[in-house]
């Protein structure tokens, strides 16, 4: 399992899926059918095939983890400047307001570190290093609840569209007038 931007496994991950592998290779000595062994340890038999495969042609040494697939682009220590940058806010980057989105967090590690991330490479980014979506936990001081209650009585309804009929329909798709 790979992720964009050198996420893959965590070291536990990696282990576990190395012990399942190893745990397939007794049962191959054992001569035990890859549908029994999928089924015992709950993976595909695909990967078992493909782990029958390799333990064939170079023995249990072919199911030993290999570490990560590739190494993360940023670093902790670039992490840990990404995480000061952030904390100075928005506005100091140069955005008008005071919102961190995916893709301008992406933006400033171009700028700052000049690594190519995608918007969901920066999530899981953040995700690994546990980060998480915030949301507002009150309502803005300056929220106007007679101006919102009078877009929600006169222009939503025009942006919503008609509302169904009460009525049955035809379900003709050639003649939608006889409705």
């Amino acid at each position: 399992m790979r992720y964009a931007q050198g996420g893959g496994l965590t070291d536990e991950r990696r282990s576990f899926r190395e012990r399942l592998r190893l745990e397939a290779a007794e049962r191959f000595a054992q001569g035990d059918e890859n549908s029994v062994i999928a089924h015992d340890l709950r993976v595909s038999v695909r990967s078992v095939q493909r782990w029958r495969r390799a333990w064939s042609q170079n023995g249990p040494r072919a199911l030993a983890s290999k570490g990560p697939a590739s190494l993360p682009l940023l670093s902790d220590e670039l992490f840990a400047v990404l995480e000061r940058e952030l904390a100075k806010g928005p506005v100091a980057h140069g955005w008008p307001d005071q919102t961190w989105t995916l893709s301008r967090i992406r933006t400033l590690i171009g700028r700052r570190f000049h690594k190519g991330y995608t918007v969901q490479g920066v999530a899981a980014l953040l995700k690994r290093h546990g980060w998480s979506c915030q949301v507002p936990a009150r309502r803005a001081l300056e929220r106007d609840e007679a101006a919102v209650a009078g877009w929600v009585k006169e222009t939503w309804p025009s942006v919503e569209g008609p509302w169904r009929r009460s009525t049955p329909g035809s379900s003709s798709r050639t003649r939608p007038d006889s409705r």
